[in-house]
């Protein structure tokens, strides 16, 4: 675990914030990045149809799959008319690139927030990296599982996106991990592949819930253990 004179891990300022990952917030950015196709001009009602449409979209990918899920059923379980989801987006890969594209962009975003004076020591730039990455998961479940259980039937340019968004996230950790090995603080043989590798314990959170709410595992154990887990096998001697 965490060494006793170790300053813990904190999570980037927007987190603090958890009406930021509200799926209202996160449709209020959709909308600003996407607002040239959306044709529906008044904010607050393009942003609560919006949520209506993504909520229904994560709801049903999870049950059938996105793949096959059809825009009718959208509109059924959305509350929309075809007519009204077409107000969005001109079909379902539209809205897939407007869903992928939030989700790697809102981490990208929260992982380059680590705060000055922890990004300048980077053992614990790396616990904050850990801690950020698993609260923000959490914060943004039905997302992440989407695109991480999704990516395999997402059509090719979606499928890269998916796969550039998780290349993003590695190289912010082998960053760090580079830092600490020129600071003499890990000792690494393969700093890119060690990234990749910690990659999957993130990943874990979000994936398999229910095995570490059977478990009794509460967020902050399985933060302490991946961090743990991780200073064990870096750690220069």
């Amino acid at each position: 675990m965490r060494p006793a004179d170790a300053p813990p891990a904190l999570p980037a300022a927007a987190l603090q914030a958890k009406e930021a990952y509200a799926i209202e917030a996160i449709c209020a950015r959709i909308l600003a990045r996407h607002r040239d196709r959306i044709s529906v001009r008044k904010d607050h009602v393009a942003v609560a149809n919006l949520a209506r449409i993504i909520e229904a979209v994560l709801k049903l990918s999870s049950r059938q799959g996105f793949h096959e899920t059809s825009l009718r059923d959208l509109a059924q379980a959305s509350g929309l008319s075809m007519g009204g989801l077409y107000s969005y987006f001109d079909n379902k890969n539209t809205l897939l690139v407007m869903i992928l594209t939030e989700v790697a962009e809102t981490a990208e975003a929260a992982l380059r927030q680590a705060p000055a004076g922890i990004a300048a020591d980077p053992a614990a730039h790396l616990r904050w990296l850990i801690e950020t990455h698993i609260r923000l998961t959490e914060a943004m479940q039905p997302w992440f599982v989407f695109a991480f259980m999704e990516a395999k039937g997402f059509p090719a340019p979606a499928r890269t996106m998916a796969t550039e968004s998780e290349a993003a996230t590695e190289r912010i950790f082998a960053e760090v991990l580079a830092r600490g090995v020129t600071a003499g603080v890990f000792r690494i043989a393969d700093v890119d592949l060690t990234a990749a590798l910690i990659k999957p314990l993130l990943q874990d959170w979000y994936v398999k819930r229910a095995k570490h709410r059977k478990r009794g595992i509460p967020i902050q154990r399985y933060i302490d253990g991946v961090i743990g887990f991780v200073e064990a096998a870096i750690a220069a001697p």
